[in-house]
């Protein structure tokens, strides 16, 4: 940083800027420098509340999917903070919220880790006003990322359609944002769906999927970790 400074001292004063200039160059070049703030830091943001205590089930319960397989609290999973073990299910298996969400004007953030499986790791049912849809994060065989559904096409073939490989025993942190407006989604440093509501019909696939509102966290055939899961509500302004 200090060589490239003084590298473009010489070039400014070569050019003849003013001190002025100089100083206003030098403080650009300083803050481009600096890092953004990844969106899923939420560490200084206010308003958060825990869902999940990280020592019991809570308000959550084991979803009633079909052989949907074990769900347990490991209060110090793998050595650190407690989270919720879902184990692999036939098919579906996970938690869902038995008390009232928002159904518009929120946010909920959750940190999810793939133990093993071909399939998705996380897909996060939750309100989209009067209706409801799926964050899915490793589906069609472990890397489709997107909404299920819009316009009546699952996450594998419509506008939020991506491919992202997912590692087994790593957190990733997961945070969704509902307004009446859009559809937002981070997966740790990127946005992943960004999609206006204007015109669109919002829906679940259809299925067991369903048994997760009015929140909820699932797996297909694939064990996973859940833990800091928290909700926040938005003002309407």
């Amino acid at each position: 940083m200090a060589s490239t400074l003084r590298y473009a001292l010489a070039v400014f004063v070569a050019l003849g800027l003013s001190g002025t200039q100089l100083a206003r160059c030098a403080e650009s070049g300083t803050a481009a420098t600096k890092a953004k703030p990844s969106p899923t830091d939420i560490s200084k943001e206010r308003g958060w509340k825990d869902l999940f205590d990280g020592k019991t089930l809570g308000d959550w319960k084991r979803t009633d999917f079909f052989k949907g397989g074990d769900v347990k609290v490991d209060p110090k999973f793998r050595g650190g903070a407690g989270a919720i073990v879902v184990s692999a299910g036939e098919l579906l298996n996970g938690i869902n919220w038995t008390k009232d969400m928002p159904k518009t004007n929120y946010e909920v953030y959750v940190e999810s880790m793939k133990i093993d499986g071909k399939d998705f790791m996380l897909g996060l049912t939750f309100p989209v006003a009067d209706s409801y849809a799926s964050l899915i994060l490793g589906g069609w065989g472990g890397m489709v990322v997107g909404i299920s559904s819009i316009d009546h096409m699952d996450a594998s073939e419509n506008e939020t359609t991506k491919g992202i490989t997912f590692e087994n025993d790593r957190w990733y942190k997961v945070r969704l944002k509902v307004t009446p407006a859009k559809l937002e989604a981070w997966l740790d440093d990127k946005q992943i769906v960004d999609v206006k509501l204007k015109d669109k019909t919002i829906s679940l696939r259809f299925g067991d999927i369903k048994k997760s509102i009015p929140l909820g966290l699932a797996t297909y055939q694939t064990s996973a970790a859940y833990r800091a899961i928290k909700l926040r509500k938005l003002d309407a302004k």
